[in-house]
């Protein structure tokens, strides 16, 4: 069996010792479950002021895309606040 670079690296870690069994493996699992659920659970609920016909815009797209209006909106101000919302307008591109 030929072996990968990865896979190369971690038998060779093995092989020192590296490796350690977990003395309570039932509390590890748990711990790291729990981190996993925190990465995934809203952390707060907003209230927004939207205009009828803004709102009404993003009901239907949200239609079209098959998902919730609230995660179509959650989606836009995570792609704002990381840095991935791009301004259409800033490139010259004009409205639809």
């Amino acid at each position: 069996m030929i072996l990968d670079k990865d896979e190369r690296e971690i038998l060779e870690s093995f092989e020192r010792g590296e490796w350690q069994p977990i003395s309570d493996l039932k509390s590890e699992i748990k711990r790291h479950q729990s981190y996993a659920t925190a990465t995934f659970k809203p952390d707060k609920s907003v209230h927004v002021d939207l205009s009828v016909k803004d709102l009404n815009v993003l009901q239907k797209q949200a239609l079209i895309e098959g998902i919730p209006y609230q995660t179509l909106i959650a989606s836009i101000l995570h792609k704002y606040v990381s840095g991935h919302f791009v301004d259409r307008n800033a490139y010259g591109a004009s409205n639809p």
